[in-house]
């Protein structure tokens, strides 16, 4: 066979494995480079675009749920004091009922993070109608000195606690809720390490044959209370040991005062002095001489001073609302999605407002110069991928090119040797002819 219609009968069979392998290959891979492209700028958009509507709405939905398990968490607590009420009064029946009342929580120890079990109530007492306690459980153990009459405010544990007297005036299965009470912490000693330990005070009175017999009271560990927030960063979906401050995005808790219950930063939850009287709250006229001091204890209905929007929030909270807004906050722009504590006591904490609210915070500039970060990583990230299957579809269609070039060849030479020469020259000449 002539030399140039082997030539062209090589290029017919080339043409055709071309055809079918190359450019069907080249194909698939723009398709591929062109979904990454897509995706990360995809990506891209939703990085930047950090505090869209469904964003927000996400962490409002956050901060309703996480309201909602505190309100639950607290009527269970309401649950076990009218339990107590009909648990035979004897000083091993309050210890079994204290002790088997325990809730896992995270502490720190020699840097490492451990889950404990911790009581719920700090404290189980029976007092008799005089105001005497009769019976009192104390971390899960009895005290057998200390007792001492609680009609007096200032024979309480925080020198000013009116529970007995606001718990004997109820009906039977009344229950008094007391506000969180704790020592103050400083911003000095918070810095130092020490942390707010508060209670929340429980009681309810009971009766016999007689008419009122006394009251019994349980003080429910705080911190089982403010877990709900304290592990909460807004912009994770996980949970952390503990949200820092600094960074803008985290959960805080506040009553039905507008007072911050719980918070990254100890200092700024509302506590009692060493005599019992509460250390007041930052306005637009203390603000300065108590942040020298490092009281920063908060109100957030008197924060109009730094944004007008904060006591507006406060204000839609105590009316039962859910919501969204932006403020100003130590020179950050925030947002803030908040919601109600639904649970409801008509004497304490009665309806709209009940218990208080879940704010979960974001630092807005922080937030947006995290994704701005992200956004310029996904771009690097883009371009690395679309020129590595760039290179990738040159190399390829290079080795397809040989190997169907090689492939040809020796189906050329197959079809050589099986068909007979001069139905190949046949053959050839009439695709001259037809080419012509």
């Amino acid at each position: 066979m002539p030399e140039n219609k082997k030539d062209k009968q090589l290029f017919t069979v080339a043409r055709v494995f071309f055809l079918l392998i190359v450019i069907p290959f080249s194909l698939m891979a723009i398709l591929i480079a062109n979904g990454i492209l897509k995706l990360g700028i995809t990506a891209k958009e939703r990085a930047i675009n950090v505090l869209d509507q469904e964003f927000q709405e996400e962490i409002k939905i956050r901060a309703i749920n996480t309201a909602d398990e505190v309100a639950s968490f607290l009527m269970e607590r309401k649950k076990d004091l009218l339990i107590a009420t009909i648990i035979p009064a004897t000083e091993s029946n309050y210890k079994q009922f204290v002790n088997e009342n325990k809730k896992a929580v995270w502490v720190k120890e020699d840097n490492k993070i451990r889950q404990v079990f911790a009581h719920l109530y700090t404290e189980m007492v029976l007092i008799d109608r005089n105001g005497n306690e009769v019976i009192k459980i104390v971390d899960g153990g009895a005290a057998k000195s200390g007792m001492v009459n609680v009609s007096n405010p200032a024979n309480t544990k925080y020198k000013s606690e009116d529970y007995f007297s606001k718990a004997s005036k109820l009906n039977k299965g009344e229950v008094y809720i007391s506000p969180v009470t704790g020592w103050y912490v400083n911003k000095f000693d918070f810095e130092k390490g020490k942390r707010f330990q508060g209670i929340i005070r429980m009681a309810t009175p009971i009766f016999g044959k007689e008419g009122f017999s006394g009251v019994i009271s349980l003080a429910l560990d705080f911190q089982h209370v403010a877990g709900f927030t304290d592990h909460i960063i807004p912009t994770q979906s996980g949970y952390v040991f503990k949200a820092d401050a600094a960074t803008g995005n985290y959960a805080y808790m506040v009553d039905n005062r507008g007072l911050v219950i719980a918070h990254p930063n100890d200092y700024h939850i509302a506590g009692l002095s060493g005599d019992g009287t509460p250390v007041p709250p930052l306005t637009d006229k203390t603000a300065e001489a108590m942040t020298k001091k490092g009281e920063e204890a908060l109100n957030i209905s008197l924060l109009g001073f730094m944004d007008p929007g904060l006591p507006e929030i406060a204000k839609d909270a105590a009316a039962g609302n859910t919501g969204i807004k932006m403020y100003k906050f130590a020179g950050q722009t925030k947002f803030v999605a908040y919601a109600p504590i639904k649970f409801y006591s008509s004497n304490d904490y009665p309806k709209p407002g009940g218990f208080g609210w879940v704010g979960m915070g974001v630092n807005v500039e922080k937030f947006n110069e995290i994704a701005m970060k992200a956004s310029q990583d996904v771009e690097k990230e883009v371009k690395a991928w679309t020129t590595t299957i760039v290179l990738i579809i040159i190399i390829s269609v290079i080795l397809l090119f040989f190997i169907s070039a090689l492939l040809s060849r020796g189906i050329a030479r197959s079809i050589e040797a099986e068909v007979p020469a001069d139905a190949q020259e046949a053959a050839l000449d009439e695709e001259d002819e037809e080419d012509k």
